[in-house]
């Protein structure tokens, strides 16, 4: 199984945009589920491959009045929208009051993505875009089913401070206890950094050595390029070749290191 979810401290370091990209060059056929408990972005930055607007009523919302029937993994796919260039998205709520609808369901939203890669139909790898998360978010109830959960995050000080810290309240919650460096614990807890290519080697080194000083069990993945104008390209907003983007170039090296690095691919 394969369920990769994605989530930020705060601040905007670019969680949607990261999701997107990862789930555009998955390896594998992906799903991206937009699970962001304050609202999703994709219906007003994207296109659906029609060339119109994104569905907002077909998606977690109308996902999860299936849900509480129960919920097999293929349903998923009845909920799913094809975005301009194919990747399929299940788009997220419009807004964070509809979330008290969600509550409960997390769970089995999370087991169903996470399931999604052994069904005999229509089997996929879901990338899940948490958003911000904080202490009591309700996303926990998707992590417990991850194979992996990354934490994206910038390079200023203060940002990279603050992901060390999140790192480590996240491990202590979903691992039962604040664990070395050397002990890691299920999901592991892995970082991105959206970083300046010329510095981004050094900028991930040092992150690692403040993980490991701090006796944190996260590491830095990988490194996404700063690139707005490829992310104004991923999004449908801008012409041009964005395979050949610094965003997507990134983006290849990190879903190829990701799933050699943690085994997901059970």
């Amino acid at each position: 199984m394969a369920l990769i979810a994605l989530a930020a401290d705060k601040g905007s370091p670019g969680v949607t945009t990261t999701a997107l990209a990862l789930a555009a060059v998955w390896p594998r056929r992906a799903l991206l589920a937009e699970t962001d408990p304050a609202g999703g972005d994709l219906v007003y930055r994207s296109r659906a491959a029609h060339g119109g607007i994104l569905d907002p009523n077909a998606g977690l919302l109308s996902l999860a009045a299936t849900a509480r029937r129960g919920l097999a993994a293929e349903q998923l796919w009845d909920h799913a929208q094809p975005l301009s260039g194919g990747l399929d998205v299940i788009v997220g709520i419009g807004s964070a009051e509809q979330a008290a609808g969600l509550a409960g369901l997390w769970p089995i939203l999370g087991e169903a993505f996470a399931t999604l890669a052994e069904s005999p139909n229509g089997a996929a790898d879901v990338i899940a875009d948490c958003g911000r998360i904080g202490g009591d978010t309700p996303a926990l109830g998707l992590f417990a089913h991850a194979s992996l959960v990354l934490l994206v995050a910038r390079t200023e000080a203060e940002h990279l401070a603050r992901v060390r810290d999140r790192a480590g309240a996240l491990s202590a919650k979903l691992h039962g206890a604040q664990r070395g460096a050397g002990a890691l614990g299920y999901p592991p807890i892995g970082i991105v950094l959206i970083a300046e290519p010329a510095h981004s080697a050094r900028i991930a080194a040092q992150a690692n050595e403040m993980l490991v000083a701090s006796h944190i069990a996260a590491r830095v993945v990988g490194t996404l390029a700063h690139d707005p104008a490829g992310a104004e390209m991923l999004a449908g907003r801008r012409r041009g070749r964005l395979d050949k983007s610094l965003l997507i170039r990134s983006a290849r090296q990190v879903a190829a290191d990701v799933p050699q690095r943690y085994g997901v691919f059970r």
